[in-house]
């Protein structure tokens, strides 16, 4: 006998764990693209599974020893999971970029995120979400991830308001990049002022003899 969409759907939610993203199109073998949608709604109502997003989902894992609740992935998890299923760039920006390099302590209530893909937003508890921004192939176009994360993170503090701390903190972070990255591979992608800045400090970092 053939399992309804629903069996096969939900037992296969339980079966892979807790913590995993789901995307409505997973379960395209299982049904009727109407059954499947029916399926993960009711799922959503009967509390198994949480909407992110138009076709998104997540199996949540739930903290009941400290009563936290719903524990999310983190909003790069997140992030970078949608845009490997819409074969998309991202970059991380503003204050969120700030705390992925340590240059800020705070975590913002919604992420920002530009991206080549679709523009949209993704609920990750109360309040707070992730914002894709759609934006131009070419500000996505860094071979290393983290010259865009410090590019993106010196534009959102802003040309001439760089502290010493903050360079102190970049210059920690680029000591122990791998001595085969190359960080500057990105130049042509930089701001003259950003690119003077990065070159000054990996200068610093050379042995002199």
């Amino acid at each position: 006998m053939t399992q309804s969409t629903h069996t096969q759907i939900r037992k296969t939610i339980k079966a892979k764990g807790c913590g995993k993203i789901y995307f409505g199109n997973d379960f395209s073998s299982y049904g009727t693209d109407f059954a499947i949608r029916h399926t993960l709604s009711r799922l959503c109502k009967e509390g198994l599974i949480i909407r992110l997003g138009m076709g998104i989902y997540l199996y949540p894992k739930i903290d009941k020893k400290m009563g936290l609740g719903v524990l999310y992935p983190s909003p790069d998890i997140i992030a970078k999971s949608i845009a490997q299923r819409n074969n998309a760039r991202i970059a991380p920006t503003g204050v969120y970029a700030l705390n992925r390099l340590g240059l800020s302590t705070q975590v913002p209530m919604n992420i920002v995120f530009l991206t080549d893909g679709s523009p949209r937003r993704i609920k990750i508890g109360k309040g707070k979400g992730i914002l894709f921004i759609h934006t131009a192939p070419k500000n996505l176009a860094f071979q290393s991830e983290l010259a865009m994360l410090i590019v993106f993170a010196l534009k959102e503090i802003g040309k001439g308001n760089v502290t010493q701390e903050e360079l102190d903190r970049i210059k920690y972070v680029l000591q122990r990049v791998p001595k085969d990255v190359d960080i500057m591979q990105d130049v042509k992608l930089m701001p003259g002022w950003i690119k003077s800045l990065l070159t000054k400090l990996l200068s610093d970092l050379l042995p002199h003899n």
